[in-house]
Order: C-alpha cells, then sequence, then structure tokens
C-alpha cells in the first residue's frame, strides 16, 4: 500500500481483488461518517484560497443595500457553488441544504432555505454585475501568473446566443430565434479569449439584435479587464457586430479586427480573383453608406454545384461568396482562415448555456443580469481550475525562475466530463485529530489524479504564502 505525503493512502498493487457481490439478501444499515458525492470541491477550496478569493471579493463587490446574516461572500458563494457542481437553479437548492462538502465550504450545518437565496438575489442590480466581472479580471491575473502564461496578443471572439423565455419577463422580444420562432427571447453577448477559452466579460440584453453602439462598449471594456502583459489585441464577430462605431472602438483602443460583411455589399473586381488552394480570394477597399472612410475588405467564393435547372442570370449567383472587413495587412486567405478559427466559440456558448445561461430565475432583468454573470463566474471557476490541472502536469514549470510562456496547456475535455474526473468522486468527511478529513477510496480510479492535483494545489499554496 502506497502512502501519500498528506497522509491519505494511495491505491497501489493489491493483489487479487475480491469481488463484490449484491443481492437482495445483502445487510444494510448506517454509518456515523458524513458522505458526500462531490469530493472534488475540496479541489475548488484550494484553488480559492490560493487565489485569495475572499479578498478579491471583497475588494472588489460592491454590496447592495440588502444585509444578508451570512455576508456577502458566503451567499454569492452559496450561488457559485449550485452552479459549480451541475444545478441551473436556484430552486434546487433544496437538494444540497445538507450536503457535507457544500455545507463545509460555507461552514454551516445547514443552507439557508431556497427562498433567502431567491430574495438576496433580487436585491442585487446592475453594480453588483459590474462588480462581478472586476472579480473575475483580478482572479485571471492570479491564474495566469500562477500558470505563468503571460500572452503579448490575445484573440477575443463576440457572439450572442438566444434564450427563450416563457411568461412575463422584463426585456424578452421576439426577435431572431431559429429554434423557437415567434416566441420572445433574451439575447445576451459573450465575449471569450480564444486561448484559454475564458469569459473575458458580456451582459445579458434585451431581445433585439445588438446594436453597434453596444459592441462598442464592449470593446472598450476589454483592456480594464486583461492583464498588464497583454499589449495587443485581436477581435473577431460575425455580421451581426458589424458597424462603424464598433470599428471606431477598435482604433481607439488599439486593437486589430476582422468582422462578417453584414449588410455591406462590397464590389469585387472580376480581375482580382486569385485561386489558392480550392477556394478564390480577392480584396478590395470599399466605403459602405454612413462610415467615414473606406476600409479594407477580403473575400473567399467557391463554385456552386451544378444543378439541372434554370441558369443564373448573373455569374456571382454561380458562387458563394464570404466577406469580411478587416484591418490586417496579411494576404486575404490568411485573413480568412484565421477567422475561421473563431468557430471555437460556439461549443463555449454551448457549454456556457449548459452552466445555467439558460435558466432565467427572475421576472427582473437586473436580477437576470446579475444571474448571468454569476454563471460566467461559475464557468470561468472551471477554466482556472482546468488549466491549473494542466500546469500541474508540467513539473519544469513549477520554478519561479522558468521565464514567462505564450501558449497555455489546456485539458481538452469539456465540462461535463471536468465534472465526472475532477468533481464527482465520492469522497467520506471524518472528524479525526481534533479537525476534519476527506478522504477518498482506493477503489476509485480517479482518487490518485485528484489526490495528485490536491497535492500540487497545497505545494503551489505553500510557495505563495508559506501557509499549506
Amino acid at each position: 500500500m502506497v502512502t501519500s505525503k498528506n497522509g491519505g493512502k494511495r491505491s497501489g498493487k493489491q493483489g487479487k481483488k475480491r469481488r463484490t457481490v449484491l443481492t437482495a439478501e445483502t445487510p444494510y444499515g448506517e454509518c456515523s461518517e458524513r458522505l458526500t458525492a462531490f469530493g472534488g470541491l475540496l479541489a475548488l477550496v484550494k484553488l480559492a484560497k490560493l487565489i485569495e478569493f475572499e479578498k478579491i471579493f471583497g475588494e472588489h463587490f460592491k454590496a447592495p443595500g440588502r444585509a444578508a446574516k451570512l455576508g456577502h461572500y458566503r451567499m454569492v458563494m452559496g450561488l457559485l457553488l449550485l452552479l459549480f457542481v451541475g444545478f441551473q437553479r436556484l430552486g434546487h437548492f433544496i437538494h444540497l441544504r445538507t450536503e457535507a462538502m457544500v455545507c463545509g465550504t460555507l461552514r454551516v450545518e445547514r443552507l439557508p432555505a431556497v427562498s433567502t437565496f431567491w430574495r438576496y438575489l433580487a436585491s442585487l442590480g446592475l453594480p453588483q454585475a459590474a462588480s462581478l466581472l472586476k472579480v473575475s479580471a483580478a482572479c485571471r491575473r492570479k491564474v495566469w501568473t500562477l500558470c505563468g502564461y503571460a500572452p503579448r496578443r490575445v484573440v477575443v471572439n463576440i457572439d450572442t446566443t438566444s434564450l427563450t423565455v416563457y411568461g412575463d419577463i422584463q426585456g424578452a422580444q421576439k426577435a431572431y430565434n431559429p429554434k423557437h420562432r415567434g416566441k420572445p427571447t433574451l439575447r445576451p453577448v459573450l465575449c471569450f479569449l480564444e486561448a484559454t477559452r475564458e469569459y473575458l466579460c458580456g451582459s445579458q440584453r434585451r431581445g433585439a439584435t445588438i446594436s453597434s453602439r453596444a459592441v462598442a462598449r464592449q470593446i472598450l471594456q476589454f483592456r480594464d479587464l486583461l492583464p498588464a502583459c497583454v499589449k495587443s489585441v485581436h477581435v473577431k464577430g460575425d455580421g451581426e457586430f458589424i458597424g462603424w462605431t464598433s470599428i471606431l472602438a477598435c482604433r481607439k483602443r488599439g486593437y486589430t479586427f476582422t468582422f462578417g460583411k453584414g449588410r455591406a455589399t462590397p464590389i469585387f473586381a472580376e480581375a482580382g480573383w486569385v485561386r489558392y488552394g480550392k477556394l478564390e480570394y480577392n480584396e478590395c477597399r470599399y466605403q459602405p453608406f454612413g462610415w467615414a472612410e473606406p476600409c479594407r475588405f477580403v473575400a473567399s467564393r467557391e463554385r456552386k454545384k451544378k444543378t439541372r435547372g434554370q441558369m443564373h442570370l448573373l455569374k456571382e449567383d454561380d458562387y458563394v461568396t464570404r466577406a469580411f472587413v478587416t484591418d490586417k495587412t496579411t494576404r486575404p486567405h490568411h485573413v480568412i482562415a484565421d477567422y475561421d478559427t473563431r468557430a471555437s466559440v460556439e461549443p463555449l456558448i454551448g457549454e456556457a448555456q449548459r452552466e445555467g445561461l439558460l435558466a432565467v430565475p427572475s421576472k427582473r432583468f437586473q436580477s437576470n443580469h446579475v444571474f448571468f454573470q454569476l454563471v460566467m463566474l461559475a464557468y470561468n471557476l472551471w477554466r482556472w481550475l482546468k488549466l491549473l490541472a494542466g500546469h500541474s502536469r508540467q513539473p519544469d514549470r513549477d520554478s519561479e525562475t522558468a521565464p514567462p510562456q505564450e501558449a497555455i496547456v489546456m485539458p481538452d475535455q469539456t465540462l461535463r466530463t471536468a465534472r465526472l474526473r475532477l468533481l464527482y468522486v465520492a469522497a467520506k468527511i471524518r472528524f479525526h485529530g481534533n479537525r476534519d478529513e476527506v478522504l477518498y477510496s482506493m477503489h476509485d480510479p480517479r482518487s490518485a489524479g485528484l489526490m495528485d492535483f490536491l497535492a500540487y494545489l497545497d505545494r503551489r499554496l505553500q510557495e505563495t504564502t508559506g501557509v499549506a
């Protein structure tokens, strides 16, 4: 039997294991220890201490007028824990009121009633939503420093999604909703970092299509939410985000950009098409109506497959054309190939929806906006946990003298798979040696990896604060 550094037992070669046989006659009973299905929450507790989450929260969170008996930190942490473990609605608190690991993390014997969290969420508004973005930004700086990650250039992908709502919800409108046509929706905008897949910023929005001014407001937020090591930003978005105001915002901050053409209809010279691979590429300078000056547009086209029927009147109808506006000076096929990596934002939005983005907890728009930011903060906590898990596999990067790196190791599994590997590990909580301790089963193959990761967090905590 192998023993880990912190005294826990690790699975090793135990000889032939006895097969478990369960029948209708199998005896059953109770044990005195407290059991939990969320043994991986201990890693989140260690992560919170490592990045000084409580201190950051106290510095940046703008407290609402309503006082909370548990304090604002534990109330918000309770909402984050609910989302972190995979429960999407406040009503699900009823299933966690006596959960050992959740109650131990919040240092209570029993969670407050569900209505307490409802009332607290109703007391939050737009100032609290903005402060949660600052909390997330401060945590990002800590995590990147711990991972030795200091990129000089980042790529930000912007996209929106449609949330179908039912009932009388403030801000809901009948707008673009391909899966539920004609039903009222909310339409949040989300900005993700392409390399680390983190949520950078965004907002819950009314159901109307986003305007160029709203896009500009999001772009102007980037600088304050990024670590100081980032010197240049490239912004990518589809045709919904193109507009002279959004382009001016990029220029004001010194960002490069590539947007889909949207309603702009540039004219490309027929003689300018150049074949590269299977596609043809072209570029031109074009000034759409309402723009102060012309910009560079690049395009690619592919001939449609011939089908029987009436011939097209215009030659352009024989091609499928894609056009983009950009200020990059590279060749058109490089610009479009770089833009195509933006497709990675779609699965990130899908993961955010499964994290709780689709849950609309209140009729009040402001409460829904705060809940949106809470969902994305819980989403980022998972991302940061995965970043550190990937970094723990690089023993040569633990040295403080190692130079900062431009690339980062990011585990490929989705958050749903990460829950199975890092969170849903059964554990037993017992009181021993005048303190509580968490024990994992040596028969669970995930226990060894989880305990290695916990040991890594303890080591980094000791390096950072001198306290294990």
